[in-house]
């Protein structure tokens, strides 16, 4: 008895010597900490990834061991240990490199589509706000109110309008507006200066526990820079009067434990209207993160942007046609506006004793909106006009938290998350009138406070078996609606509140490094106005979308990848609130379904090709056919084009997005016309200076950005006419611009 248990301890010593712990941290060659680095073990196959202050942990490691230290867009280094290396902590530099797609493998750890969107992102940066939206494979945007409004989104064969089907977030801060003036879900983006945004990570369809409201078609998060690479200024100015510039200012560059940052962006043009747009918008944002004595991090950012515009407004097709009025001309130009929102988030990191990692943001907004329309000209009021007011005053504010934690379950390895949160919106103000010349108010039609709570809680585990991860997930939403309206002549609150609990299931499967299948269903849901189901308790509070997706992600070589998704999704009976008229158009079931295709092609270290397409169905449940389409669906979307980055110096390419004709009413009778627009742009770097020009519609085609078939009637009419009325698309522009880098 007493060899085999001195046996079992000389065993148990000679792994101690043999196999040990390998610890340290990793940063860039800024000396800022890097985060989520994959740490290998090439030997023994063990494996783990930096937190968020560069530090990690090796388990089963042993002098001689290979261990590889790898992470997207920086160069991948090999150490051999030594036994120095294993008795006190090493620090590792990474040395930042351009993206590249032969350095994307496939793994169940990650998702390849986030990976192939930060590739495109480093091949094609922004430069506005309205580019943000467009790197995520299949979405379209449109503008049809002088700048300075929401841009209308389409995707999976969604008309989106501003946000009702898609999720936003900025750093974990909402961008959906609840029982928005103009229309739910209302999402401006024009807060967020293209420039410091550092990731976007997106879905398509309700199969993510994380995300609540408005995830049906897809969601997209933004995460803006921990710190700067330089400090910079740049100016730009281009046709139409319009002119840009952008102060980016580091603030900490010495400082490896504390990072701030503030960029300031200013914007003007009249637009390529005939009526100036008069627009202008600026735009401040700075962010400050530190890393505390328990190895946890803080990060606080604040931001504030306001914007002001007149509006050329939707033309009539007749109009255009009989040569009253050009492609760029205006039945009524006083439409326009004003919007301000100011942003303050405190982000917190930390992983506990027991391995359980952190995450929380706190979040407070306050939101100012006014906007003035005419989509019917003189169609209600023959005399003054139809001109329309919707105004709101918001303060929103909230909080997200996670856990994580790392485990075996039966030799299994699992990752479990659990999420919670609140979101409280207090919009007071919120009013739709019928105005004259933006200044006299000749009819209020709604008057209101909105108070919207919406509490949730989410659990989702990711269970690791050898090839194939499952993640069954459950979601938790509490919603309670309230609405004071001011017209009455009592006060009273109407109020009503649900509960809706989604199921999810993901499953994935990797073969090898070459390709992987995922297969994803799930429920979403998204919330209507308050002002409807409050006061309207037999309408659908909580109208659901029944999604499922089977796809795969392949790379048939190192330079290639190739992305495909079969989808499906259901829309349950929803109503339809339309700000703009303050009535309901209540719909049926409605279905949906298509292909998305994707190709990217890493030709050389310079040179990078991607494409994406998309064919879409979108019908009605309960119509017949023929009286089944839904209006402004798409049906076929294109994009891609040919980058250059830095070859000799050299930097740009050309773009191109397609999106064909699709039905602009029920029964096809009136149709949406399709466009093909290609743009380009190319710079030149000179030491710290950078050299650019930016051209649009390079090939000056005709293309209506935004089409809507309505009703209206001009002053000259006897009878009204519905056809379409749209926004024209920008004709052949060029900016130039100058950046010096410091």
């Amino acid at each position: 008895m007493k060899a085999k248990i001195l046996f079992l301890a000389l065993l148990l010593g000679s792994c101690h010597v043999f196999s040990q712990q390998f610890k340290g941290k990793v940063f860039n060659t800024n000396k800022k900490p890097l985060e989520n680095v994959y740490v290998y073990n090439t030997t023994s196959n063990s494996h783990t990834h930096t937190k968020v202050n560069g530090e990690f942990i090796l388990d089963n490691s042993k002098v001689g061991d290979i261990i590889e230290f790898g992470i997207l867009g920086y160069k991948k280094i090999n150490l051999e240990l030594g036994s120095d290396d294993l008795n006190s902590p090493k620090t590792i530099i990474l040395e930042m490199k351009s993206f590249l797609l032969d350095e994307m493998v496939l793994s169940n750890k990650r998702d390849p589509l986030q990976t192939i969107v930060r590739v495109d992102l480093d091949k094609k940066p922004v430069s506005s706000s309205q580019q943000i939206l467009q790197r995520v494979p299949g979405l379209f945007i449109g503008q049809h109110a002088g700048g300075g409004k929401a841009e209308q989104i389409f995707l999976r064969g969604f008309d989106i309008d501003h946000g009702t089907d898609i999720a936003l977030s900025v750093d974990g801060t909402p961008v959906n507006m609840v029982s928005h003036a103009h229309g739910q879900g209302y999402s401006d983006l024009h807060f967020i200066i293209p420039e410091t945004i550092e990731k976007i990570n997106f879905g398509k369809g309700p199969y993510y526990a994380s995300k609540g409201d408005f995830n049906t078609a897809g969601y997209v998060d933004f995460k803006t820079k921990t710190y700067l690479e330089n400090s910079q200024v740049e100016v730009g100015i281009g046709q139409f009067n319009t002119f840009r510039t952008l102060g980016m200012f580091n603030l900490l560059d010495k400082n490896n434990t504390d990072n701030a940052y503030v960029a300031i962006e200013y914007l003007e043009t009249d637009g390529f209207v005939e009526s100036p747009q008069n627009f202008s918008r600026i735009n401040i944002f700075t962010k400050y993160r530190t890393f505390l004595k328990d190895n946890s991090s803080l990060s606080l950012s604040a931001s504030h942007f306001t914007s002001k515009w007149d509006a050329s407004g939707q033309i009539p097709q007749r109009e255009v046609d009989n040569g009253n009025i050009t492609r760029f001309g205006s039945i009524d130009d006083t439409e326009g506006g004003t919007t301000s929102r100011t942003n303050i988030n405190l982000e917190h990191s930390k992983v506990l004793k027991n391995d359980v990692s952190v995450t929380s943001n706190v979040f407070y907004s306050n939101y100012n909106f006014n906007l003035f329309s005419n989509f019917t000209f003189f169609l209600d009021d023959p005399v003054n006009g139809d001109q329309i007011k919707q105004t709101e005053n918001r303060d929103v504010f909230g909080f997200n938290t996670q856990f994580k934690k790392k485990t075996h379950i039966s030799n299994t390895p699992v990752e479990l998350t659990f999420g919670t949160g609140l979101r409280a919106d207090i919009v007071d103000n919120l009013e739709l009138s019928h105005t004259l010349q933006r200044k006299e108010v000749l009819d209020r039609i709604q008057l209101g406070k909105v108070n919207q709570t919406n509490y949730y809680a989410f659990v989702n585990s990711e269970f690791e078996f050898g090839k194939f991860m499952v993640a069954p997930a459950l979601r938790l939403d509490y919603l309670k609606f309230n609405y004071n309206d001011y017209l009455l002549d009592e006060y009273k609150t109407f109020s009503e509140s649900q509960v809706v609990v989604n199921p999810k299931i993901n499953v994935t499967y990797t073969p090898n490094e070459k390709i992987q299948w995922f297969l994803k269903s799930g429920i979403g849901f998204h919330s209507n106005d308050t002002r409807v189901v409050a006061t309207q308790p037999n309408r659908k509070t909580l109208p659901r979308a029944y999604g499922v997706d089977l796809g795969t992600v392949w790379k048939p070589t190192s330079k290639i990848a190739i992305n495909t998704a079969l989808w499906y999704l259901l829309s349950e009976d929803e109503l339809v609130y339309v700000g703009d008229a303050g009535i309901v158009e209540p719909s049926g079931e409605a279905q949906r379904y298509g292909i998305d295709l994707g190709l990217r092609y890493q030709l050389t270290d310079w040179l990078y090709l991607d494409s994406d397409a998309t064919f879409t169905k979108a019908e009605s449940v309960d119509d017949p056919s023929g009286e089944n389409n839904i209006p402004l669906a798409p049906k076929v979307t294109v994009t891609g084009g040919l980058s250059v980055n830095n070859y000799k110096n050299f930097s740009g390419g050309v773009h191109y997005r397609y999106i064909g004709d699709r039905a602009a009413n029920e029964d096809n009778s009136i149709v949406a016309e399709g466009y093909f627009v290609t743009d380009a742009n190319i710079s030149y770097k000179i030491n710290n200076i950078t050299l650019g020009v930016a051209l649009e519609n390079i090939f000056d085609v005709a293309w209506n950005e935004t089409q809507f078939a309505t009703e209206s009637r001009l002053q000259n009419e006897p009878n009204s006419v519905e056809e379409i009325h749209f926004t024209p698309g920008t004709p052949f522009s060029a900016k130039a611009t100058i950046r010096y880098s410091f």
